[in-house]
């Protein structure tokens, strides 16, 4: 079952979750690499994410349980252990002189680094220090922090600690972080069990500012003298008017009300609170929450944030000498405390027998509501933590389970049509105790049991029988080759590390164990060839699954009256509140509400906002990261190469042109990659296709690119193939991409009705958990061509097409067939071709034959006309109406057709009003989980958007309100060189090699040239007020032009039309 942590900030969520290579998400991407490799939706809001997210962010210390489809390599020999590198080394007299003793140390050769454990030996704090040539050097300090109830102390508490601390006395350090560093990762993660938080950074100078602010932050925060901050955070009575309905904010409460509207949510809190330990909601139940005191809140900081419940974490290349003086100047200001032992988290005792729970969940009123019920099947696996073997073996089982398209209780599942998705992340270790979860959504109301029964006569049926030994051998190759490429995306590689040393450490357990795959490695595939897969693997099913007795089955049922009832029953709560209230009470109660929010709305000192630590503009590189790149010519076809080192590894993209598909085929596309990759060819069944990518490939994907391009009506649209493979299997690669392309048999009716039923849930479940996304891309959809291309193929309009094709399917199944190999003829030919490889030198020539070979194996056609697309959605407000307790508000304009002129300044003033603005008024003093404001520098749109919102009409004004913010502004000149940095700091986001090359290919398909990246990174850096000043003419343009898009309750939507008759036109879409 999914684990949630929940996170404060993510500096950019959308990249944090971006997988480059291994994606198996078929929706269409966006351009996301802007003039200046600034990631679009941009956001501070602080989201939510789970441990099953894609691999590239994991909040699981398990390595092996949700690995992306088709990921990688064949089997390498062990590798001797490589000598310790000479990494700068703390002595034991200055370890001792700075108050700390050496535990142990070892070289991991699995991340060629030298972790050293210490202990303070004045608190008995924990610090690991992992030395090595990584310059994205990481920090993070982490608490026990096990909560007795759902009022949501831990997750309230690791909001409010980062609101002002004893050296730091301002509102939110942590935003001035954010609008000023040059930070990579920055942020905080409540899990069950413990609070997380971790910084980033590639600057050695800037790193340490953020470790002081953080240290400072959790030892010795304002919030446990500040009723108001925890007032903010955490929950509150408002009342603007003693005439008026007094209302609950706060910031967290507002998050868990969201949190609490998506089924997939709920199922999996019921699951975890039923069969785990973890029997209340450490993020917070909204119904729970407002029963928090403020005493309470500040006796669980005193008991749990405390050295002595510590683990510190260093990782990269600075000086671990400099770690321990920094760490010792907090630490020896503390004495020995009891809170190790009083946080120490208890073994659930296994149950003796099965049990189930029903529950329901807020439905929409249409559809067949018998159809949409869930069930998930769990099992605690064992009473204490496996051993790193069992626990390994049972990431390699949980593959063969579920790891790609093809696995056999993944692909059981879904053909039998019981239900439209699975549900459950299979196995869960990142808490004391692993679990497995299986289930599926989308069930009618008679075939729970058929479901139920499905999943276990399949996992019978597989330990009687065994695995395919081509499974076997993919999965093995596809974790081997994740493990060896140790491809982290954007997410630091030192805090992937920190996570897993965390989920052994936090339990007093070996923090140096879960760094260490190899010898494992080595010792399972030493017992499958020589006992056999069969032997290894079958036990693990009959002991932890189909022999437990510790078995929980989660129903649940649609009830399309929940949400209306769970508002009446809050708004009777708060009746009742106001009834026993006296006038002098509500009097009271009303000043209060005006105090917190003229607080919230007041700007710090400027001698408080001098305290941050910041660097200066000297500190900063006056050019742009350089990626090197030629463009070459291969048979007719353009070849862009980057020479990087990249271990052996290949990358590389095959671009084709969109721009001859048919409009009415658009739709279709997302369909059509995904049949790509899960189809079969006439020579090759899907299982085999997925298994022979998975033995010979580091993984293939499909997927569409569109964009706009500044200057240019027509947008850039593209279907791109991104694979990646060891030096050695370069051929295998460019074959497979070639019988992908060619040989692919649209076929197979039933698994293509599977595609579209899956598709829907996915979009149903976006349209609840991300709706802001939704709004975004419905905005553009009204505003340029690109945007209604990329919403024709992801957004609303998808989702209404899904719905309508899958009763197509079983009537016009020839025509559906006969237009997606009439895509693959528009697509897939040599005209038009683009060839993006990364790879150093050597493999970059080893693979030009090879390429020559697959040009030369590509269609050629003639050229077809362009398409013109000029096509909006009509461009009405619009409220996409769903069961829901929060909004997503948005508001859109395209501030070139205002006449606007793209300057680098715009960049900076963009996150300013993110970071100012729209973070105090939307959040802070909204109540809203986040709001925040994004430029799309190709089309010119400029977005408002915030995400789990408790109001509507109100955060439109706060938009509107933005020009007026602009026009009183006085920035002083340290603000506006924070503002300016932490640009820079977006700009130059930390890239490993294969991200790298992926950039700058973007960036050729857009017509960026070197010379505009080097003109707009002059204008950020010399940005005055007086440009701030000058944007206020398109922030104007946006409040009188602007679309407003709103997914949104119905009942915030019926308040808002009468408010402003016929503000929205209604769209029912749940």
């Amino acid at each position: 079952m999914e684990r949630v942590a929940l996170v404060r900030c993510l500096p950019c969520s959308s990249a944090l979750c971006r997988t480059y290579l291994n994606s198996h998400s078929h929706a269409c991407r966006r351009s996301s690499i802007p003039l200046l490799s600034l990631p679009r939706r941009r956001r501070s809001s602080r989201l939510l994410t789970y441990s099953s997210s894609p691999p590239y962010f994991r909040t699981s210390s398990n390595r092996f349980s949700s690995f992306s489809p088709r990921a990688v390599l064949s089997p390498s020999p062990s590798p001797s252990p490589p000598p310790s590198p000479g990494f700068p080394q703390v002595k034991d007299e200055v370890a001792l002189k700075l108050g700390f003793q050496k535990v142990s140390e070892e070289f991991i050769p699995e991340c060629k680094s030298k972790a050293v454990l210490f202990r303070h030996i004045k608190t008995g704090a924990q610090v690991m220090s992992v030395s090595n040539d990584d310059e994205n050097k990481v920090f993070g300090i982490v608490f026990r922090t096990p909560p007795k109830d759902s009022t949501g102390i831990p997750h309230i508490l690791e909001h409010s600690v980062l609101c002002g601390s004893r050296k730091y006395p301002l509102k939110e350090p942590f935003v001035e972080l954010l609008k000023g560093s040059l930070h990579t990762f920055l942020n905080a993660f409540t899990y069950p069990d413990r609070t997380c938080y971790p910084v980033a950074s590639t600057n050695t100078k800037d790193f340490y500012n953020l470790v002081d602010v953080y240290l400072d932050a959790v030892f010795f925060p304002r919030c446990v003298e500040d009723f108001q901050i925890f007032q903010q955070e955490g929950w509150h009575f408002e009342l603007n008017d003693p005439s008026e309905d007094i209302t609950y904010k706060g910031v967290v409460f507002n998050e868990m009300k969201g949190v609490y509207s998506q089924p997939d949510n709920i199922l999996g809190r019921a699951a975890q609170q039923a069969n785990t330990t973890y029997g209340v909601d450490s993020g917070g139940d909204p119904r729970v929450i407002p029963k928090l005191t403020f005493e309470e809140f500040k006796e669980f900081h005193r008991k749990y944030y405390h050295p002595s419940n510590s683990r510190i974490w260093f990782y990269g290349n600075d000086d671990p000498n400099e770690r321990l003086r920094i760490l010792s100047e907090y630490l020896d200001l503390f004495d020995s405390s009891l809170a190790s032992d009083e946080s120490r988290i208890e073994p659930q005792t296994l149950f003796s027998k099965p049990i189930r729970i029903v529950e329901t969940y807020p439905a929409g009123e249409g559809g067949d509501l018998k159809k949409k019920h869930m069930v998930c099947l769990n099992w605690l696996l064992s009473d204490k933590p496996l051993d790193l073997e069992t626990e390994l073996t049972l990431g390699f089982l949980n593959h063969l389970l579920l790891g790609t398209p093809a696995s056999p209780l993944r692909k059981i599942l879904l053909e039998s049509r019981l239900g439209d998705a699975i549900v459950g992340g299979g196995v869960e270790d990142e808490l004391l105790q692993p679990q497995f979860s299986i289930g599926m959504k989308g069930v009618s109301e008679d075939d729970i049991q058929k479901v139920e029964e499905l999943v276990t006569s399949t996992l019978r049926k597989l330990a009687e029988e065994g695995f395919d030994t081509d499974a076997i051998e993919a999965s093995m190759n596809t974790i081997e080759f994740s493990l060896r490429e140790n491809n982290t995306g954007s997410f630091p590689r030192g805090l992937s590390l920190m996570l897993q040393s965390i989920g052994k450490w936090i339990y007093d357990m070996d923090p140096f164990e879960p760094l260490k795959y190899e010898k494992p490695l080595q010792d399972l595939k030493s017992r499958i060839a020589k006992e056999g897969s069969k032997s290894v693997f079958s036990p693990l099913i009959e002991k932890f699954v189909l022999n437990n007795p510790h078995q929980v089955t989660v129903e649940m049922q649609p009830d399309p009256e929940k949400a209306a009832r769970d508002e009446a029953t809050e708004k009777q709560i708060l009746q009742k509140v106001k009834a026993s209230m006296t006038t002098e009470d509500l009097a009271e109660l009303t000043q209060a509400t005006q105090e917190l929010r003229l607080k919230q709305e007041t700007p710090d000192p400027p001698e408080a906002l001098k305290t941050v630590p910041s660097l200066s503009l000297q500190d900063i590189p006056k050019e742009p990261i350089h990626v090197p790149s030629e463009v070459g010519n291969i048979n007719g076809v353009k070849v862009l190469q980057h020479d990087l080192f990249t271990n052996d590894v290949l990358y590389t993209e095959i671009v084709f042109n969109m721009n001859s598909l048919k409009q009415e085929l658009l739709p279709l596309v997302p369909l059509f990659c995904q049949s790509l990759l899960e189809m079969g060819t006439k020579d090759l069944t899907f299982v085999q296709l997925n298994q022979l990518i998975g033995r010979k490939t580091g993984g293939i994907s499909v997927y569409p690119f569109t964009s706009s391009v500044r200057g240019k009506e027509d947008p850039c649209s593209h279907m791109v193939v991104r694979g990646k493979a060891m030096a050695g299997h370069i051929e295998d690669l460019y074959d497979l991409v070639n019988s992908i392309l060619q040989d692919v048999q649209f076929s197979d009716q039933q698994r293509f009705k599977q595609f579209v039923s899956q598709s829907r849930a996915r979009m149903e479940n976006r349209l609840r958990g991300s709706g802001h996304g939704i709004a975004a891309a419905r905005m553009d959809a009204k505003l340029n061509a690109a945007g209604w291309m990329s919403e024709k193929m992801g957004g609303l309009s998808y989702l209404e097409f899904l719905r309508t094709l899958e009763e197509r399917v079983d009537e016009d199944w020839d025509d559906i067939s006969s237009s997606l190999e009439e895509i693959r003829k528009s697509v897939f030919s040599k005209q038009g071709c683009l060839i993006n490889v990364t790879a150093d030198r050597k493999n970059l020539v080893n693979a030009e034959k090879v390429v020559s070979k697959f040009v030369d194996l590509l269609p050629t056609s003639s050229p077809v006309a362009k398409i013109a697309w000029n096509f909006r959605v009509p461009s009405a407000n619009e409220a996409i109406v769903i069961p829901t307790q929060v909004n997503y508000v948005g508001k859109a304009a395209n501030i070139y057709d205002a006449g606007y002129q793209l300057n680098g300044s715009a960049y900076v003033i963009s996150k300013y009003i993110s970071n100012t603005w729209l973070w105090d008024r939307v959040r802070v003093s909204g109540g809203a989980y986040g709001g925040f404001c994004d430029f799309d520098t190709h089309s010119g749109v400029f977005s408002f958007l915030s995400y789990r919102d408790p109001n509507l009409l109100k955060t439109l004004d706060v938009y509107d309100g933005t020009g007026d913010f602009l026009r009183e502004l006085q920035i002083d000149d340290d603000t506006l060189t924070k503002a300016i940095i932490g640009t820079i700091g977006d700009v130059d986001a930390y890239q490993l090699p294969d991200a790298k090359g992926y950039s700058s290919m973007l960036r050729y398909l857009l017509g960026i040239t070197e010379e505009e990246r080097q003109r707009r990174r002059e204008e950020i850096l010399s940005t005055s007020l007086k440009d701030f000043k000058n944007f206020t003419d398109a922030m104007e343009a946006v409040k009188d032009k602007g679309v407003v898009v709103a997914v949104a309750s119905p009942e915030d939507v019926d308040a808002a039309n009468k408010d402003r008759p016929d503000f929205f036109q209604v769209n029912k879409a749940l």
